[in-house]
């Protein structure tokens, strides 16, 4: 694991499948190597990406996939996945696959070699139009980073060497959109603007956090609003019950109460935010491992540290109230409700991601808020 990421090594190519727990256990681990020399990169927990890959991710109730891995000399020097999801079939076309989990050294050939296996698979499944990287959807991590090489990721979100983009493009493939994250301070000042349209709207709206005695009805609540907030964006496909209940397991363990707030417009749910603590500020110091001692050097920095960064990854404004000066309300109040709990628990500043390029609404309000744009993911795609 000594060799420089940024240098190509002499010999064939040659990519392999993974088809056992020993090979999977190499795909996991090549992030290590690509990024030995990069400080900003998080290390991810082992065991979570071991979880993330097996059959029980309910991602492949709907999806199948294949990884490889490249190597150079028997060493490994690059790995991708392909997948076929079917919920996005259903919505986009017969004919559309995706790669994710892209790593690898700065070398055209080992770039070149991965991509070919992944378009051979996904052709072999009639696939035409390729799109990535997903991992392993667009509910996951997903993105290339183009800007914002200079801090580290926040928790759920990936990270990237600056030629991936380059090594793409020199294999046909073209940007598709932009994802863009945010960084807010905590303690900024509410614009009077907001303040007005908040107080235009206060009779109509409440708020209230997360009932963790229905927990379960919750959950649903909060993928019935995102489904239907994010149903006309693009590349959207629908979180499954079972991929919700998932990711409300986190939560449930993760999350305060008051990280999650539901905006009710007369009675009903309209709006929902989800914050996450930067947990990232931990898993950087346990370099992919919890054992033997790594679960209770976490537990002792959120007991006497704290983390001092938050994320916000999901929110979502029911489609009838877009575009109207109530939605605008909504998604203030709901952005807004949690920053006094922030606070209290030493969280500094959160990033918002992501927001796709074309969201001009929410970028409107982000830019009132005194947010900034900070870091910038691509999606890449190629017709085969």
């Amino acid at each position: 694991m000594n060799e420089k990421p940024g240098l190509s090594i002499g010999g064939a190519v040659v990519v392999r499948p993974v088809t056992s727990y020993r090979e999977m256990g190499i795909f996991i681990d090549i992030p290590w190597r690509i990024y030995a020399d990069d400080p900003m990169w998080v290390p991810p927990l082992r065991l979570e990406r071991r979880l993330h890959f097996s059959r029980f991710n309910p991602f492949f109730k709907h999806g199948e996939w294949q990884a490889w891995i490249a190597y150079r000399n028997n060493q490994p020097v690059g790995r991708i996945c392909a997948q076929i999801d079917q919920l996005h079939r259903q919505r986009y076309g017969e004919d559309t696959g995706h790669f994710g989990s892209l790593e690898g050294i700065d070398d055209t050939g080992v770039f070149a070699a991965l991509l070919h296996a992944a378009e051979e698979w996904l052709t072999a499944r009639h696939t035409r139009h390729v799109s990535g990287p997903f991992n392993l959807s667009i509910n996951q991590e997903c993105g290339i980073l183009v800007e914002g090489f200079d801090t580290p990721p926040m928790v759920m979100m990936p990270h990237s060497r600056v030629w991936y983009g380059r090594l793409l493009e020199e294999q046909g493939y073209q940007p598709l959109r932009d994802l863009l994250a945010y960084w807010a301070e905590v303690d900024y000042k509410m614009p009077r603007l907001m303040n007005t349209v908040i107080e235009r709207f206060s009779g109509q709206v409440r708020l209230r956090t997360l009932r963790r005695d229905k927990f379960g009805e919750e959950m649903e609540i909060l993928r019935d609003i995102f489904n239907d907030a994010w149903s006309e964006n693009w590349g959207f496909v629908p979180f499954t019950k079972a991929e919700f209940a998932e990711l409300g397991s986190s939560l449930r363990l993760l999350v305060p109460d008051e990280f999650i707030q539901i905006a009710e417009v007369d009675g009903h749910p309209a709006a929902f935010m989800v914050g996450l603590p930067n947990l990232n500020e931990i898993f950087a110091e346990l370099n992919g491992s919890l054992f033997p001692l790594g679960w209770i050097r976490m537990i002792k920095h959120l007991k006497s540290r704290g983390v001092r960064t938050g994320r916000i990854p999901l929110m979502g404004v029911r489609k009838q109230f877009q575009s109207s000066p109530i939605g605008m309300a909504l998604a203030i109040m709901v952005i807004d409700a949690p920053r006094q709990a922030a606070l209290s628990k030493g969280i500094q500043a959160v990033e918002l991601s992501w927001i796709l390029e074309d969201n001009k609404a929410m970028r409107a309000i982000l830019d009132y808020l005194g947010c900034r744009q900070y870091k910038r993911y691509r999606i890449f795609g190629k017709t085969l």
